[in-house]
């Protein structure tokens, strides 16, 4: 039998024997996601021609603010696991996979640009016909969540949350070296069934994600991450979304983002240094910077109801109000 997050090997890999997850084939629901967590709330929507998943939990739509959730490059919904249940007595919760991630479909990868998922996930929003009270996003999740902010006629005042927020492009010349980097490897066709295929190989998924991000996650998330970075489809969308890439453009319209934001970032996160989230936070106008120590770039999956408890104080306080 399959175990959590469609894997059936020891060790938290993808059960290359059994095939419960093929590496090149793209994750089946029925298969790879027979365990996904909260999985009764997942659904299948069409929008924007390709067909998303998106789970939705909590208070009925129309009877509490609706919290949308945006994961990061190269995660999934999974990533919201603990959060979700940890608000979902106060709000409506909606959480999609990106494209190319997981079990959403692709975009082309001339679209996996920063305004490019923005417009998609707009067009998804309304195929769902929600109006997200608050967009919540972590690293890269982060910066999709005020590109969106900048649709003023939209969400002018609505709260943005970040979490360990990939805001400020990297320096010179690594701003040149890794996008192209991560192109060049997007437009070959062997490397992410390579990188799929070290990933699963390995046998320490939960030890890979703890050096890359100096989080440590539970086994349930290290099984959902080893079924995701098996699989050479979920690879080749987080690295086009590497390649195109552009925060510089975001990173000189901070200042004209006037929406109430909480940033929210981890002291030990070593893949997001503190000193670009401090230089967003300076250059938005109305940003809250919360720093929490000895945790990593997955904080909100380390530490969940405290990260749910940070969320629900700052909407309350800015008049987002939670039911119950």
């Amino acid at each position: 039998a399959a175990g959590r997050c469609g894997e059936a090997s020891r060790g938290g890999q993808g059960d290359a024997a059994g095939g419960t997850c093929r590496m090149s084939e793209p994750l089946d629901w029925d298969r790879d996601g027979r365990h996904w967590p909260h999985r009764d709330a997942s659904r299948f929507v069409t929008s924007g021609g390709i067909r998303w998943h998106v789970q939705v939990m909590g208070c009925e739509p129309g009877t509490a603010p609706i919290l949308l959730l945006l994961h990061g490059t190269g995660a999934s919904t999974h990533s919201w696991r603990g959060v979700m249940p940890a608000l979902a007595d106060r709000y409506t919760l909606v959480a999609p996979d990106l494209p190319g991630h997981a079990f959403t479909g692709r975009l082309p990868d001339a679209q996996m640009t920063l305004p490019g998922m923005a417009t998609v996930i707009l067009g998804l929003i309304a195929t769902l016909d929600i109006t997200p009270d608050v967009i919540i996003g972590h690293s890269a999740g982060a910066a999709i969540a005020l590109t969106m902010a900048r649709e003023r006629d939209r969400f002018a005042d609505t709260p943005i949350i970040g979490l360990n927020a990939a805001l400020t492009p990297l320096p010179w010349p690594a701003t040149q070296v890794f996008p192209a980097m991560a192109r060049l490897l997007a437009l070959n066709p062997l490397v992410p069934k390579v990188f799929s295929g070290v990933s699963r190989l390995a046998g320490d998924t939960a030890g890979f994600i703890q050096r890359s991000t100096s989080s440590r996650i539970d086994r349930e998330g290290a099984r959902c991450y080893a079924t995701l970075l098996g699989n050479s489809r979920h690879a080749r969308g987080a690295l086009a979304m590497m390649a195109n890439w552009d925060l510089d453009t975001l990173d000189h319209a901070l200042p004209d983002i006037g929406n109430p934001v909480l940033l929210v970032h981890a002291r030990g996160d070593n893949a997001i240094p503190l000193s670009g989230v401090e230089d967003a936070a300076r250059k938005l106008p109305h940003a809250q910077l919360e720093v929490l120590p000895a945790l990593g770039h997955l904080a909100h999956e380390e530490r969940p109801e405290d990260i749910a408890e940070l969320i629900a104080a700052f909407l309350g306080a800015h008049g987002v109000e939670g039911i119950g």
